[in-house]
Parts: C-alpha cells; sequence; structure tokens
C-alpha cells in the first residue's frame, strides 16, 4: 500500500459546551496524525455557531502507514489562567480512506459530522470533518535540525530535488 498526502478539512462544531469562570468559550481543535499535529484558530462569535473553516496536510509515507491509522481532534477552550481546558475529542480510522484511495487513486470524503467524546465517555455534541486522501508514488523526507522538527513532503512524479526543499516539475 502507498502512504500519501491526506487533507483535514475542519469546518465546525455544535452541541459542545464548556463552561468559563470568566467570558465565553473559544474554542479550538488539534488536529494529531502519528507525530504530526496541527492547531486550527480560535473560533470566535457566538458559541452556538463555532466556525473554523481550515485545511491542514498530512504526509502519510508508506513505510510508517501503521503508526497513522487514527486522526485524533481534540476540542480545547482557550482559558484565561491555563493551557486550555479539554472539551472532547473524536478519532477517525483512516484505514479506509486510505485503502480505498489506493485502489482508486483518489478519494475526497464530504465534510461530515463525528460524534465528540467526552472525559467520561459519553458523547456531546459534534464535528464537522471533511478528508482528502491521494496516494503517492514519491515520499521524499528532509531533516531539518530547527527546532528539530522532521518534515516530510510529498511530492508529485516526476520531479528534480535542488537544495532547500524547492522543486522543479519538468
Amino acid at each position: 500500500m502507498k502512504g500519501g498526502l491526506l487533507e483535514v478539512f475542519v469546518v465546525s462544531a455544535r452541541g459542545i459546551s464548556h463552561s468559563n469562570i470568566i467570558g465565553k468559550p473559544s474554542y479550538y481543535v488539534i488536529v494529531e496524525c502519528g507525530s504530526q499535529s496541527y492547531k486550527t484558530k480560535i473560533s470566535s462569535g457566538n458559541p452556538k455557531e463555532i466556525l473554523w473553516n481550515e485545511k491542514f496536510k498530512f504526509a502519510l509515507p508508506a513505510n510508517n502507514l501503521e503508526e497513522r491509522n487514527y486522526l485524533k481532534l481534540k476540542i480545547m477552550d482557550e482559558e484565561f489562567f491555563s493551557a486550555g481546558g479539554f472539551v472532547g475529542e473524536t478519532r477517525i480510522n483512516l484505514k479506509g480512506v486510505i485503502l480505498e484511495g489506493n485502489e482508486k487513486g483518489f478519494i475526497e470524503v464530504l465534510p461530515v459530522a463525528y460524534n465528540v467524546v467526552l472525559e467520561d465517555d459519553t458523547y456531546k455534541g459534534e464535528i464537522k470533518v471533511g478528508l482528502r486522501f491521494n496516494p503517492s508514488n514519491v515520499c521524499i523526507f528532509y531533516k531539518f535540525f530547527h527546532n528539530c522538527n522532521l518534515y516530510t513532503i510529498t511530492l508529485p512524479l516526476p520531479i528534480y530535488v535542488v537544495p532547500f526543499g524547492s522543486y522543479k516539475s519538468f
């Protein structure tokens, strides 16, 4: 099975609530796949209409797809006096998406609502997420020593790699 590029579109949430001591809740989502993670912007406006509309890209190299079987979305509430309050989370199994994407050459799952699981394992609210997976024939890995992070870049074929991560396609 080939690896590829997974695009995650975090759209919105509804039916979730978290009480703040001061002010209205300000939600954000931490999106994790394997060791890669991103954070959405903080939602603004009405807590009943929680919108993010953000897209994130995850490189899924073929050699460690087993580590990336799940996409985890943790909904957090920005607190004034702490790092953030946990609201709930959703786990999305990626195995079927990756398999079908490899079979068909591409798969897109339009945004759909997933249940949000609270700390006590009950459900409250939902988060709307879309997915797109493009299998790739070439995954090139660069290790940049800036902050000791490993960046994975998935490139289309044919390519010629030049220094500093830029490339030309002919």
